[in-house]
């Protein structure tokens, strides 16, 4: 049968596209398909899904052609793309159970005057950071009296002031007048700018696939800088994960979006490391960086000396509420910036709950993730052409509001497929934990499907070097 044309997506792609300044001759080797509601949400999660994977696919393409002068055809329907979009949530190691993702005080809670706030304590120091501006135990019960003594806007105001990652639950129209919001209004949802001049950057001879010999340093982690890095693996790219022994990780996000990924350890606290990772970059072509606004600066990687160390570089930069703003340098992830834009809020009145109701997935993480491998992608293909370095930038919040613009839908009485219905978009890689089963790229393209070389190790197996 003949699925229709998802016209919502096709559109938003255009738009995405258009941004970007790529070749909208392009858009004529796409077709997005199916349409939502596929998980059950009154946001079109679906939608969101098809157009920013499409993008990256799309981009591929187009490196593709630029490389071989061979165009090719991607297809991609809104029920694969919609079970991309929750990946993590079918990762598993066969043969073992499932781990839990969320820590067990982390969650929404009641305040004095009769708000819900949410609380993210999913790595120690947020936890302890938490249960002391509360005082109290590391037990929900009795977290719920403690937060139950405080305004919701007293203890929001009062944990940014120790930099943890809560949000207080504001209505759409509460979040509208919030000078946050405004700040974030005016910005795209995908940035690419170029940040230097330098000249064009042939892409590498090996042409066996569209990212074959493009070196990506991936410092980030939890889900949307490293969906990002993920997808420019598919696509044949050479990723290395840098993280520190020192910072804490989720093991299960790790196996999730590690796949086609090497993982190496470097302290940026130690001039030795850093100087480390400065040689990296020389042979790099993708810096992918997720680390709150100014810190990775502070260090001595800001766009602008990564420019100068390595001309030609595209530096890609993930944030949670966006480099404008009030908010701008607050930590921040998807769930959290779901609830203070009014997301969860809409979907707490729509359900009719008296809790709060969030998205069926980390939307704006994973659109954020791949609209930076689609903006990298874009962003190699202009410096080929063109010359310069390039900086890519990309929030969850500006993802966010652009899936809040892409309006509504009767979902709210689907029922979110469970691993039996999905057989089809499963597949399994070797990995040190077991074997790994997993959601597989949900693309299909007619030259160059993507693909993942090899399973996830455990953070910091290799050495921090190209091979």
């Amino acid at each position: 049968m003949v699925k229709p044309i998802n016209q919502i997506a096709m559109e938003s792609l255009n738009k995405i596209w258009r941004m970007a300044g790529c070749d909208v001759n392009a858009l004529n080797d796409i077709k997005l398909t199916g349409g939502d509601p596929v998980l059950s949400s009154i946001f079109r999660v679906g939608t969101a899904a098809s157009a920013t994977i499409g993008a990256a696919s799309l981009a591929a393409a187009e490196i593709w052609r630029l490389r071989t002068g061979n165009r090719q055809e991607v297809s991609l329907d809104c029920r694969d793309a919609s079970i991309a979009f929750c990946s993590e949530h079918y990762t598993r190691i066969i043969g073992k159970p499932r781990p839990k993702f969320w820590s067990p005080i982390s969650g929404y809670y009641r305040t004095g005057d009769n708000r819900w706030i949410q609380l993210h304590c999913q790595f120690p120091h947020l936890r302890e950071g938490v249960l002391n501006v509360l005082g109290c135990a590391e037990d929900p019960d009795e977290v719920q009296r403690a937060v139950a003594k405080w305004d919701g806007l007293d203890l929001e105001r009062r944990c940014r002031e120790d930099w943890l990652c809560v949000a207080l639950i504001r209505s759409p129209d509460e979040w509208s007048v919030h000078p946050h919001a405004e700040a974030l209004s005016v910005l795209p949802v995908i940035e690419i700018i170029k940040i230097a001049e330098a000249p064009p950057t042939p892409m590498p001879s090996d042409i066996s696939r569209p990212l074959s010999g493009i070196k990506v340093l991936d410092l980030t982690k939890v889900i949307a800088g490293p969906v990002c890095g993920r997808t420019l693996a598919s696509h044949g790219a050479q990723v290395i994960r840098i993280g520190s022994a020192h910072l804490p990780v989720l093991e299960s996000l790790v196996i999730d979006t590690g796949l086609g990924k090497r993982s190496a350890f470097l302290d940026l606290r130690l001039d030795s490391d850093s100087n480390r990772l400065r040689e990296m970059a020389r042979n790099t072509d993708v810096f992918v960086q997720g680390y709150r606004p100014g810190t990775i600066a502070r260090r001595g990687f800001d766009p602008e000396e990564l420019a100068r160390i390595k001309p030609g570089i595209v530096y890609v930069t993930l944030s949670a509420y966006g480099h404008r703003g009030p908010w701008s340098d607050w930590r921040g992830f998807d769930s959290l910036t779901q609830s203070a834009s009014g997301i969860v809020y809409e979907g707490m009145m729509a359900a009719g709950r008296e809790e709060p109701h969030p998205l069926p997935c980390q939307a704006l993480d994973h659109g954020t993730g791949y609209l930076a491998a689609f903006g990298a992608m874009a962003a190699l293909k202009r410096r080929a052409e063109e010359g310069g370095s390039w900086m890519v930038r990309v929030s969850l919040a500006q993802t966010g509001r652009w899936i809040d613009k892409l309006g509504r839908v009767d979902g709210l009485s689907v029922i979110n497929p469970e691993e039996k219905d999905i057989a089809d978009l499963l597949e399994t890689h070797s990995s040190p934990w077991g074997d790994v089963l997993h959601v597989k790229s949900p693309e299909v393209m007619s030259e160059t499907a993507p693909f993942w070389q090899t399973g996830p190790v455990p953070v910091g197996t290799h050495d921090a070097a190209w091979v």
